[in-house]
């Protein structure tokens, strides 16, 4: 099943000084998501925003809040951020110590199931599970900082994925993050992602043209 590509540019690479505004600048641009990037210090060496940011941007957008914890134990903190406003709250099978009482937590929020793969993940953590998330995220880089290099050795990750989910008829989109460009953005998704997250080159690129930059990275 062929799926439109979706962009869900990264708002860790925006400008926090006014990040509702730039949320809301994203929407009018033409994004389909907004991909909130959660670190805990812990789980990943950085820290960023928790419920409290998502919930006070919330109102500046009606786009989906496609929001990626990198936080362990992820469990206790699952309604906090479905109750900020996520709409997609996805984890990391290495955040849980029980991958299916985690995705329940989720479902009961009523909200989407994503499951994140880092570089050295491995399918095999996550193939259980297809049956009942409702995305895959592949990180391209190793999670925890904006702006590093896209690590194409991930990409037969998404290919294997992708014939699983086609084998099977299952509904599942697949996302990459991590150094997403104008030039690797083609083999994403010529590899499988259908989602494509990018923060640099949709801030930076371009004199900062979202629009143009959205356009470029959907199109290409």
């Amino acid at each position: 099943m062929s799926r439109s590509i979706k962009i869900s540019p990264s708002i860790l690479s925006c400008d926090f000084s006014k990040i509702g505004k730039e949320v809301e600048s994203l929407e009018k641009a033409g994004a389909d998501y907004i991909h909130v990037d959660v670190m805990d210090g812990h789980f990943v060496p950085n820290l960023t925003i928790g419920p409290d940011v998502i919930k006070n941007i919330r109102p500046f957008s009606k786009k989906i809040f496609d929001v990626h914890l990198m936080i362990s134990p992820v469990d206790k903190y699952i309604k906090q951020f479905a109750d900020a406003g996520s709409d997609i709250i996805t984890f990391h099978p290495e955040a849980t110590e029980n991958m299916g009482k985690t995705i329940d937590l989720i479902k009961k929020c009523k909200k989407k199931v994503g499951v994140s793969l880092k570089p050295k993940s491995k399918i095999e953590l996550i193939k259980d599970y297809l049956k009942q998330i409702d995305l895959v995220l592949i990180m391209s880089v190793e999670p925890g900082f904006g702006g590093q290099k896209f690590m194409p050795e991930v990409l037969p990750k998404l290919t294997e994925l992708k014939k699983i989910i086609e084998r099977e008829k299952l509904n599942v989109d697949l996302e990459i993050d991590g150094g997403i460009n104008f030039e690797n953005s083609k083999i994403a998704k010529e590899a499988g992602a259908n989602i494509l997250v990018s923060g640099s080159t949709i801030f930076k690129k371009n004199n900062g043209d979202l629009k143009k930059n959205i356009n470029l990275l959907r199109q290409n």
